[in-house]
C-alpha cells in the first residue's frame, strides 16, 4: 500500500478545509483590516490561527473515514482511501499527529495573546470531533446538527481571537459590530451545513441503513426527509432575503452578488428537490450547498466596498 501525498489529500478533504483556511483569511483582510477593527493578531498569529483550525479539521476528517470504511465501501467506493489507498494504521497515526499539532499550536497562541483559557475551544472541538465520529452522528439529528456547529465555529473562532484580546470600553461598539457580522455568517454557515449534512444522509442511505446508522433518512423514510429539507430550505433564502434587502438595499453590486450567487441557487435547490429521487440527484443537491456555502463566504469581500462607500 503505497502512501502518495494526493491520497493524504483526499483523505483530509482538502477542498473543505481550502474554503475553511480562505474564509478565515477573508474575515481578517477582508473585513476586520480595512476598516481599522482593533485586532489582535498579526501575519504570523493568523496563520497559526488557520493552521490549528486546519488540523484539527483534518484529523475530523481522517477518524470519520477510519470507522466508515464499511459505509464508504457501500456508498461511495470509487472514493475509498483507508484500507486500500492509505492503511488503517497510518490514517489513525496522523490522527493523532495532527490532533497534537492542531491543540499545540492552539494553546501556544491562546497564551500569546493572553487568553490562556481560549486553549480549550481546541481541546473541546478535538473531542467533539471524535464523539461525533463514534457516537453522535449515529443519533437522528444530533450529529448533523454538532458538525454544523463546528463548522459555525470555524468562523466565530476568528472573531474571538482577534476581537476580544484588545476590548475596551472605548472600542467596545465597533468591536462588537463586527462580532454581530461574523455571528450571521456563522449562523449562515450553520444553516447551509445542516442542510447539506442531511441531503447526504439521503443519499448515503443504503450504506447507512447497512451499518446501523440511525440517521433521519432511515427513521422517517427517504421522502419525508426530503420535505423536511424543502421546508427548512426556505429559512435560510428567507433570512437572506431580509438581510440583503435591509442591509445592502443602496447597493447594487452587493445586492446583485448575494441574489445571483447565494438566494438564486437556494431557490434552485428547492425546485430540484421537488423531483429528486436517485442517489445522483440528492449528490447534485448536496453540492450546490456547498457551492452557496463557498459563495456566501466570498461575499466577505463586498463589505469593503459596501461599508466605505
Amino acid at each position: 500500500m503505497e502512501f502518495s501525498f494526493k491520497n493524504f489529500l483526499n483523505l483530509i478533504r482538502w477542498k473543505n478545509l481550502a474554503i475553511i483556511a480562505i474564509t478565515q483569511l477573508l474575515i481578517k483582510y477582508a473585513l476586520l483590516e480595512p476598516f481599522g477593527v482593533n485586532t489582535a493578531l498579526n501575519e504570523l498569529g493568523i496563520s497559526l490561527l488557520i493552521l490549528a483550525t486546519l488540523c484539527i479539521a483534518a484529523a475530523g476528517n481522517i477518524i470519520n473515514d477510519i470507522y466508515d470504511v464499511d459505509i464508504d465501501f457501500i456508498n461511495k467506493p470509487n472514493k475509498l482511501i483507508v484500507g486500500r489507498s492509505i492503511s488503517e494504521k497510518t490514517a489513525y497515526n496522523l490522527f493523532i499527529v495532527l490532533n497534537i499539532i492542531g491543540v499545540g499550536v492552539g494553546f501556544y497562541l491562546s497564551r500569546a495573546i493572553g487568553k490562556s483559557g481560549f486553549f480549550s475551544i481546541f481541546v473541546v472541538v478535538s473531542a467533539l470531533l471524535y464523539i461525533y465520529t463514534i457516537y453522535l452522528k449515529g443519533i437522528v439529528l444530533v450529529g448533523n446538527i454538532v458538525i454544523s456547529i463546528l463548522v459555525a465555529s470555524s468562523i466565530l473562532i476568528v472573531g474571538l481571537f482577534e476581537l476580544t484580546p484588545n476590548l475596551t470600553p472605548l472600542n467596545r461598539d465597533i468591536q462588537l459590530t463586527f462580532f454581530k457580522i461574523l455571528i450571521n455568517y456563522a449562523l449562515f454557515a450553520f444553516g447551509i451545513n445542516l442542510l447539506r449534512e442531511i441531503v447526504k444522509d439521503i443519499e448515503d442511505v443504503d450504506g447507512d441503513y447497512k451499518s446501523g446508522i440511525n440517521t433521519l433518512a432511515i427513521a422517517i423514510g427517504r421522502e419525508r426527509t426530503k420535505n423536511v429539507v424543502l421546508v427548512l430550505n426556505n429559512i435560510p433564502i428567507v433570512a437572506l432575503i431580509f438581510y440583503v434587502v435591509s442591509e445592502f438595499y443602496k447597493h447594487q453590486i452587493a445586492l446583485i452578488y448575494f441574489l445571483g450567487f447565494v438566494i438564486a441557487p437556494l431557490i434552485y435547490t428547492s425546485i430540484k428537490l421537488i423531483n429528486a429521487k436517485t442517489k445522483q440527484d440528492f449528490h447534485h443537491i448536496a453540492s450546490i450547498y456547498k457551492l452557496v456555502m463557498a459563495f456566501g463566504m466570498l461575499s466577505l469581500l463586498l463589505y469593503k466596498f459596501v461599508i466605505l462607500k
